[in-house]
């Protein structure tokens, strides 16, 4: 449960179950397949692994072009990361919604391109 959600000490259990389940903030979780898993953990492994070596540049003081050109490397490797994962959500959770009628959907996924733009 998060913080905003936490029952006060004044409340019954009750009121703090149905507190719970209608807050509208709580987490979306999606089932993902393996593979998806696999692939964007392995990729973020990578990720993790250049800026060690990039913090480790910068402690070295090495040249400035050198640390960008791996900052560069990194935030392509990112961006990367993030067309996999747009790309499963299109094709999993937009479709799914938008064949239950929930075109509300759309929105989100404008606001989500205009993060990324």
């Amino acid at each position: 449960m998060s913080a905003l959600s936490q029952p006060k000490a004044t409340e019954s259990k009750t009121e703090a179950q149905s507190q719970s389940e209608t807050c509208l903030c709580a987490h979306k979780n999606k089932p993902r397949s393996q593979e998806l898993k696999s692939s964007v953990s392995r990729r973020i492994n990578r990720v993790i692994g250049q800026l060690g070596g990039i913090k480790t540049m910068v402690e070295d003081d090495r040249y400035c072009g050198d640390v960008l050109i791996q900052l560069a490397a990194v935030e392509s490797a990112v961006k990367a990361i993030s067309r996999e994962v747009m790309q499963d959500h299109l094709k999993s959770c937009v479709v799914d919604r938008v064949q239950q009628g929930d075109t509300d959907v759309i929105d989100e996924v404008m606001d989500l391109f205009k993060k990324f733009m």
